[in-house]
């Protein structure tokens, strides 16, 4: 692998670790008899964003790994 893609694999990682955060919060939100369903569409958001990013650190890893094999 090259530094390239370490790099996205950690970036990737480091996300999903936030995924679990707003995943968590989520999971509390709807636990709660007050939960806000506000917040609960932002942290939906929150999670769709974050998937995208995480997709796209992949799919970076992926090319760079291929490339630098191909090299």
């Amino acid at each position: 692998m090259t530094a390239g893609s370490d790099d996205a694999l950690t970036r990737a990682e480091q996300l999903l670790a936030r995924v679990e955060e707003v995943r968590k919060e989520l999971e509390q939100l709807g636990e709660s008899e007050s939960g806000s369903p506000d917040r609960a569409i932002e942290l939906l958001g929150e999670l769709s964003d974050l998937a995208k990013a995480v997709e796209d650190e992949l799919t970076r890893a992926q090319r760079e790994a291929e490339a630098d094999a191909n090299a």
